[in-house]
């Protein structure tokens, strides 16, 4: 008899909604795509030529894909503004969901997508820590890069993305609460920043801030002009295998009944800790907690 494998919808064919449904398409072997769903055209037409073919039903309307006969799992890789609405949706109807934003609702397998987990590096030096060979935390530094694009798009996304910290930065803070506990309480944040290259990011109230680079490799290149190193060319170019591990991860979870990589309370708390960053950034105050992780208007004494 064939091993099981996972029925799954993908809801958003975008820029990431096309990749996240060709991994499931070709690179999880325990999954199978059998749906897709999007209100544009053009990504319909893209989806007739690389989806169609291999049986992949295409929807214009989400709710409808949702009623497949069969459908297990939604991968949900639309406009952020919708991921909390339609997570909630797939879950009501009894399906299993990845998302990258945390709604505030758990039933069958949610898991969050936080792709900085599924690198080489990271779990390393998790494992390392979990196995007391580096002591206990006491200072953590992440940060994401990419590098700059011309052509528009991260300027005409920030009115939808939610901002840099929920957006970008929240692979950060995930990481920050996977090294220190998904269930820290967070005593106070505050964050600043400048659009040093995006200019129009500023009607979004969103910033830009290039600090460091991300490495391709660890291969320094001598030349007459100096030394240097390989970059990915976007963040896709780093994180592409990442993306295809948790797409395998989710999979063995919900076909095994397996555990989840991380609570969803964790989750959550990235998320407001993103939002207590964003707020922080527009306004110039920094943003305090109370004992029990609520936001307070001042400093608890």
């Amino acid at each position: 008899m064939a091993p099981a494998k996972l029925k799954i919808g993908c809801a958003g064919l975008g820029r990431m909604g096309k990749r996240h449904a060709l991994h499931f398409l070709n690179r999880t072997p325990r999954a199978e795509l059998v749906a897709a769903s999007t209100p544009d055209d053009t990504e319909i037409q893209w989806a007739k030529v690389h989806l169609e073919p291999y049986g992949v039903r295409l929807y214009k309307d989400y709710d409808e894909m949702l009623q497949q006969e069969g459908l297990q799992a939604v991968v949900i890789a639309s406009v952020t503004t919708v991921h909390a609405e339609q997570a909630i949706k797939a879950i009501d109807a009894n399906k299993h969901v990845l998302v990258r934003k945390a709604p505030l609702h758990q039933r069958r397998s949610l898991a969050i997508r936080r792709r900085r987990r599924q690198t080489k590096t990271a779990p390393q030096g998790h494992a390392k820590m979990d196995a007391g060979l580096t002591g206990r935390p006491a200072i953590f530094r992440s940060q994401t890069c990419d590098m700059l694009d011309p052509s528009g798009f991260f300027v005409a996304y920030a009115q939808f993305s939610g901002g840099i910290f929920i957006d970008c930065s929240i692979h950060d803070i995930d990481l920050a609460l996977w090294f220190f506990g998904q269930d820290s309480i967070v005593k106070s944040v505050v964050s600043s920043g400048i659009t040093a290259v995006q200019p129009n990011l500023r009607k979004y109230g969103d910033r830009d801030n290039a600090v460091g680079i991300p490495m391709a490799n660890l291969v320094p290149i001598y030349e007459a002009s100096g030394i240097r190193r390989e970059i990915p060319p976007n963040y896709y170019g780093r994180f592409e295998q990442a993306f295809v591990n948790e797409a395998n991860e989710f999979t063995h979870a919900c076909l095994e009944d397996g555990p989840l990589p991380m609570k969803l309370s964790g989750a959550v708390q990235a998320v407001k800790i993103g939002c207590a960053l964003q707020e922080s950034l527009r306004s110039g105050d920094k943003i305090c907690f109370d004992k029990t992780g609520r936001q307070v208007e001042r400093a608890m004494l």
